[in-house]
C-alpha cells in the first residue's frame, strides 16, 4: 500500500503541475482586477494549490489502490489458525 500510495502521490503531483498552470492561468486572471501584484499573486497561489491539491488526491487514489490491491491480490491475508494465507474476495 505504501508503493502505490507512493506512486500516486508522484503521478498525482504530475497532475497537479498542470492543474498548477491552469490554476496559475485562472489566478492571473482573477489578480488582474488588481494589477501586477495581483497577477504575480494570483499565479503562485494558484500554482501552489493546483500542486498541493493534485498530489494529495493522487496520494489518496494510490492508497486505496494499494489497499485492494493488498487484500484481493497479493494474498497478504492470514489465518491465525492454520496460518494460510488467502485473497479476500472482490
Amino acid at each position: 500500500m505504501k508503493i502505490t500510495a507512493a506512486i500516486g502521490a508522484v503521478g498525482g503531483a504530475a497532475r497537479g503541475a498542470n492543474a498548477a498552470l491552469a490554476g496559475g492561468q485562472f489566478g492571473a486572471a482573477v489578480g488582474a482586477i488588481a494589477g501586477p501584484l495581483g497577477i504575480t499573486l494570483g499565479t503562485v497561489s494558484g500554482a501552489i494549490i493546483g500542486g498541493l491539491i493534485g498530489g494529495a488526491g493522487g496520494c489518496s487514489l494510490g492508497a486505496q489502490l494499494g489497499e485492494r490491491l493488498d487484500r484481493h491480490v497479493l494474498a497478504n491475508n492470514l489465518c491465525l489458525i492454520c496460518n494460510h494465507r488467502f485473497n479476500l474476495p472482490v
